[in-house]
């Protein structure tokens, strides 16, 4: 039965309109928004692209100074292998980066909360981890670890690993004491309230972690590509850039970029779903506003 025919069956029993006018503007709200929310940024994106072509067409810039969009998609195409190869290095280290950050967060988080000297003992040399720059670090790491792969490695993870280590100990800690107290009438045992209440209690923050350590492994990946500065067959997109730039390949440089911000993208959507696909249906910061 349509609105309409809803709205006269109710004057003709006499009981009034049934269907509320703010329930209409508020379903045409949510229509309005869901459309939005993918037309806005992709009408801004065309617009911004559209604005740097005109840019170099109108102030005539060489394309060793700034590249048209155009261009770039051109030289992306054309050295599509050489910049895939070394998107699969990059992409490599960063995922690996990721799942040991992931490993070992997770796991120093649960040691964290089970054991107070555990946390006072090893926590300052995560902070110092985090607060140090990696460009600091990342010398030093290839002068004492000989494989060039896992110094790479090394340096991505500690980018990666403090946002993990931070945000799950936070959840762990921030169970329901009231549960927290019902559980121990039970005498549930140290194992028990950590699967059961903790680690449920911790996923949320640990997920907002994930998000954040994604995007940060594929910082600390490029980083040390830079810093590492070997070329050869095996190398990332980082030196490809690097090469680009000594030999004035202003347009590959570009397109090398362009991989990264997609890379980046494509983990921040994929982290930002597995968040989604885990908290959908219950947890408040996933539940659809009503």
């Amino acid at each position: 039965m349509t609105i309409a025919e809803t709205q006269a069956t109710a004057s003709e029993t006499g009981s009034g309109p049934i269907y509320d006018a703010d329930e209409e503007r508020f379903a045409r709200a949510q229509r309005i928004e869901a459309i939005a929310k993918w037309v806005v940024p992709i009408v801004v994106l065309s617009f911004a692209i559209w604005w740097w072509d005109r840019i170099v067409v109108w102030n005539e810039i060489p394309h060793y100074i700034l590249p048209g969009p155009g261009l770039v998609v051109q030289t992306l195409f054309e050295d599509r292998v050489t910049l895939f190869q070394s998107l699969l290095v990059t992409l490599q280290i960063t995922l690996l980066a990721l799942t040991v950050a992931i490993l070992g967060g997770v796991g120093l988080a649960v040691l964290f909360t089970q054991s107070r000297f555990a946390e006072m003992s090893f926590s300052p040399f995560a902070v110092i981890l985090q607060v140090t720059p990696i460009v600091s670090i990342a010398p030093l790491i290839f002068i004492y670890i000989e494989s060039r792969m896992v110094g790479l490695l090394l340096c991505a993870w500690i980018v990666a690993f403090f946002p993990i280590l931070a945000n799950t100990t936070l959840g762990l800690k921030s169970a329901d004491h009231n549960l927290r107290d019902l559980m121990s009438i039970y005498k549930a045992s140290r194992w028990q309230r950590l699967r059961y209440l903790q680690l449920p209690s911790a996923l949320p923050y640990f997920l907002g972690g994930l998000r954040i350590a994604g995007g940060l492994a594929l910082i600390g990946a490029v980083v040390a590509e830079y810093v590492a500065g070997t070329g050869g067959i095996g190398t990332g997109l980082a030196y490809r850039i690097l090469e680009a730039g000594y030999r004035l390949n202003i347009p590959r440089m570009f397109a090398a970029l362009l991989l990264i911000a997609l890379t980046g993208v494509v983990i921040f959507s994929i982290t930002s779903l597995i968040s989604h696909l885990a908290l959908r249906k219950w947890h408040e910061s996933a539940l659809k506003r009503e």
